[in-house]
């Protein structure tokens, strides 16, 4: 053997040299101890904090906030302060909504941190002593019993019915029988070194001893920690393509920006500083400053309507339009599509198959035959008592929730007798004694005296142990072939018989269960789907969206679950070790290949997630797990479960299912639709109405005009009108076939060549009406303030026109028309908030505004209307070419 050699593979005697006389229980020295303490560190994790400062730093991370700081600047060093500080107020609210959606999250590497054990029972120098566990060096030997969490890994090398629940870390539903034999495999899933104790995993039956062999950052969930703390968060990609249309637009307004300034400089149009203040107004008015805010606020009623609805809750706002961009979702299973509860789901009794309906742990539901109820026959109703009996476990009730204390499997007995007998009921059988589950027999019995003073042994186990002393007429072959094909449907499948004992027995032996038994039938017993994910799954496929199964969980029950729910019409299956020898380029090609994956590490999860998005797929990933998290984070969603999910998986996700119903993932992926789609429309409804104002200011400098907008009335329009009309796309519903549709194509731009191209001929009219006006009223007699007054309000009565035709696909006066009311509340606040701007004296004063007439209003009426009436002219014309298209395509089939 050398150093390199797994744990699992060395044998109990390798590790007893290090031993005096090769005594376990001797344990170290506190002076060895002492120096390996010294010289390795305390079995404890770290976990890195971010200064608060550097995040808030960060905020300011952005081209459209660089050149807003630039303009505030300049305004600054020209004196115009109320510019500055409206400017500045815009900066510092964006950077305070961002650094509040990173400080909220959690972090998981505390959670983590906080699972490990705090104390540990060890031999030092022959004694057994309580220590703290974070002074748990390698070599240390640990005794275990039922109750306690495991301290650190652990080589197990003396077992009594030692059992532990590993379902966070490995997936396994079941608790896990462990043994002392080396495991001469080189690669083995962690599920199944069954010689081995992971720290964080909890003892549930019996009691060991296991020999330290990695302690804080070198255990299982070490190296999950580690796994987190390395993975970097992505940008989501509605934040990448805003993103990248805020570069572009910054781009193309700087550009004009220093070609105008070079153009007035030529041409002495104004005196410097004056054309240095107009050049910086044509920024302000181009830039949509409204543009972070509204996406935030959209997001955060995208938020807070999951929250209320969905019972999901959103960590961080980009997050809940993310969904809406989902091309894949990697599961877990257990927990997630399944209930983690084990549940009797089919009884054999004398080649009698009977099946048992409801799920979980509570006692609802019946044993059928034929579909019908099958009559409680004495066979029967000895099987369920069997069961019930040779049981140590408890169900008990709390809320109206039902838990079980012990093993799952003994909680599938119970619950199986309780659907048929009132919950609570106590059975007339009087117990005398108890034989535990023994990993060397793999069986639990229960002596027991009945009323009529009989004494009754029941038992349960593995069919393997009880059908060879099953005694009368017993067919062999038929019971193999039942067990057999339980099996291969992905269950577990549990045996049960009796026999009566003389009066004179007072206790259970194996010697007198060798003797033989009375056959009464088995069990098969699974960790049942959730009955609404089947339909969730149906309705993902209709959308596009596929789903991958990641589980620590047997190939052939995640098979036979992924089956059950219909995750795709073939379902492949590979293995976490069979995924461990392919390359990374073979890794892509298997994710695509494979919708299953069994048996997988934590690691082995993360580079799933990390190969789907190799594959520009846009990545959710749902677990429960502490074996989760590093997945969970470097999805680009995370979601956890909030009722059965650890700690840590909640925190290292984005998103939080309050029901632990996969099935809100539909809804959620709906929702985020829904809510990127209104973000389009926002950002679609917001850059005409800044560039109309950028191509005011610039033609009035070309032609040496008088500026007819002021900083301030360009500060208004674009943050005051733009904000509080465009709360109307908070309300905004789906369009129809939103789920009929594929997930958008990961790098796609926010707008397309025909967003591009509306967006010009509607700003180029908005600034063409608003130009004409203003010269028409100047001619008419006005003066400067009233034609600049009323240039303002025809921009923003084009902006309330528009948002009829860019709310909805559908023309603006069709069924659509009235179902967003609240669209009509907000307009009506712009009106009140117009008529305020143009007819209080304060107001007037702020903002260089004066009373308009009715025929005043009536133009600005008219001329607002006319970008409308371009953009539905556009949208007839679309329908018509969609409309043709179709029946052509139609004619040629």
């Amino acid at each position: 053997m050398t150093e390199s050699t797994p744990d699992y593979q060395r044998p109990p005697d390798e590790f007893a040299k290090d031993y005096p006389n090769g005594d376990f229980e001797q344990g170290l020295t506190e002076a060895e101890a002492s120096k390996l303490l010294a010289e390795f560190g305390k079995n404890q994790l770290s976990s890195p904090v971010t200064p608060k400062w550097l995040i808030f730093i960060r905020q300011f991370n952005n081209m459209i906030i660089y050149i807003l700081l630039f303009a505030a600047l300049l305004t600054i060093l020209m004196q115009h302060y109320s510019d500055a500080v409206i400017i500045g107020i815009v900066v510092v609210i964006n950077a305070f909504i961002g650094y509040y959606q990173e400080i909220s999250a959690s972090n998981a590497l505390a959670k983590i941190k906080a699972m490990m054990a705090t104390n540990a029972s060890v031999y030092r120098d022959g004694n057994r002593i309580d220590i703290p566990a974070t002074d748990l060096v390698v070599g240390d030997v640990v005794f275990l019993e039922a109750g306690d969490n495991v301290p650190a890994d652990l080589r197990i090398v003396e077992a009594d019915n030692l059992r532990i629940q590993e379902s966070a870390l490995t997936g396994e539903a079941d608790s896990v029988e462990k043994t002392i034999e080396s495991l001469p495999a080189s690669q083995i899933a962690l599920a199944d070194q069954h010689n081995m104790a992971f720290a964080t995993t909890a003892v549930t039956n019996g009691s060991g001893l296991g020999v330290v062999v990695a302690t804080a950052a070198d255990t299982q969930i070490g190296q999950i920690s580690s796994a987190v703390q390395a993975v970097k968060p992505r940008k989501t990609p509605l934040m990448r393509e805003i993103d990248q249309l805020g570069t572009g637009v910054s781009y193309v307004v700087l550009g004009a920006a220093v070609v105008l300034f070079a153009l007035g400089l030529f041409l002495q149009i104004y005196a410097v500083s004056a054309l240095a203040l107009a050049v910086v107004t044509m920024i302000v008015g181009s830039m949509p400053e409204g543009l972070p805010a509204t996406t935030s606020v959209i997001l955060a009623m995208g938020v807070s309507d999951m929250a209320k609805r969905q019972h999901a809750i959103i960590k961080t706002l980009p997050a809940v339009e993310t969904l809406g961009s989902v091309d894949v979702i990697a599961t877990d299973k257990t927990g997630t599509l399944t209930q983690n509860q084990m549940t009797v789901k089919d009884i054999i009794i004398d080649h009698e198959h009977l099946t048992v309906t409801g799920d979980g742990y509570r006692p609802a539901g019946d044993i059928l035959q034929d579909n019908q109820p099958a009559p409680l026959t004495d066979k029967l109703d000895l099987f369920l008592r069997a069961g019930f009996e040779a049981n140590d476990t408890v169900l008990v009730k709390t809320d109206d929730q039902y838990e079980i204390n012990g093993e799952p499997t003994d909680g599938a007995f119970l619950t199986l007798f309780y659907k048929r007998h009132p919950f609570g009921e106590v059975t007339s059988e009087t117990e005398i004694d108890m034989l535990p589950f023994d990993s060397d027999y793999r069986y639990m019995a229960k002596l027991v005296q009945l009323d009529n003073g009989q004494k009754r042994l029941f038992i349960k186990g593995s069919p393997d142990k009880l059908m060879p002393i099953a005694q009368g007429d017993f067919d062999q072959n038929y019971w193999n072939d039942t067990v057999k094909a339980l099996s291969l449907e992905g269950k577990r499948v549990v045996a049960v018989g009796y026999r009566d004992v003389a009066a004179d027995t007072m206790s259970v032996t194996h010697e007198l269960i060798a003797e033989g038994i009375q056959f009464l039938g088995v069990a098969g017993i699974i960790d049942p789907p959730q009955e609404s994910v089947v339909t969730a799954l149906a309705e993902m496929r209709r959308a596009g969206v596929a789903v991958k199964m990641i589980t620590g969980d047997h190939p052939l029950t995640a098979k036979t679950i992924g089956e059950k729910l219909g995750l795709a019409e073939n379902i492949n299956v590979m293995t976490g070790a069979e995924w461990d020898q392919l390359s990374e380029v073979d890794h892509q090609a298997a994710v695509r290949d494979h919708q299953v994956f069994a048996r997988t590490t934590p690691k082995n999860k993360l580079e799933i997630v990390a190969a789907l998005q190799a594959n520009d797929q846009v990545t959710a990933m749902t677990g429960d797990g502490v074996n989760d998290a590093p997945a969970l984070k470097q999805a680009d969603i995370g979601v956890a479960m909030g009722i059965k999910g650890t700690d840590v998986a909640k925190d290292a996700a984005d998103m939080i299912l309050t029901d632990d119903n996969f099935s809100t993932m539909s809804a959620a992926i709906r929702e985020g639709r829904r809510i990127y789609d209104n973000i389009r429309k926002s950002i679609l409804f917001l850059l005409p109405t800044s560039f109309a104002e950028g191509l005011i200011v610039a033609l009035t400098i070309l032609f040496q005009r008088e500026m007819p907008l002021q900083a301030p009335q360009l500060l208004w329009i674009n943050m005051v009108s733009a904000i509080t009309i465009q709360f109307a796309f908070i309300f905004e519903p789906a369009e129809a076939g939103l789920m009929m549709r594929p997930p958008r194509k990961t790098g796609s731009h926010l707008m397309n060549r025909h967003d591009v191209f509306q967006m010009a001929y509607v700003s180029i009219s908005m600034a063409a009406m608003g130009l004409f006006a203003y010269d028409w009223l100047l001619g008419m007699g006005a003066d400067q303030a009233t034609a600049s007054t009323m240039m303002v309000n025809i921009i923003v009565i084009s902006k309330i026109f528009y948002l009829f035709n860019i709310r909805t696909n559908a023309l603006a006066f069709s069924k659509s028309f009235f179902s967003n009311p609240k669209a009509f509340l907000i307009i009506a606040a712009m009106i009140v908030l117009q008529l305020i701007l143009t007819y209080v004296p304060f107001m007037q004063g702020v903002f260089y505004t004066e009373p308009l007439t009715w025929m005043e209003w009536g133009g600005a009426v008219l001329f607002g209307t006319v970008p409308f009436l371009l953009a539905e002219a556009d949208k007839i014309i679309r329908h018509l070419l969609a409309k043709h298209s179709a029946n052509k395509a139609v004619s040629a089939r």
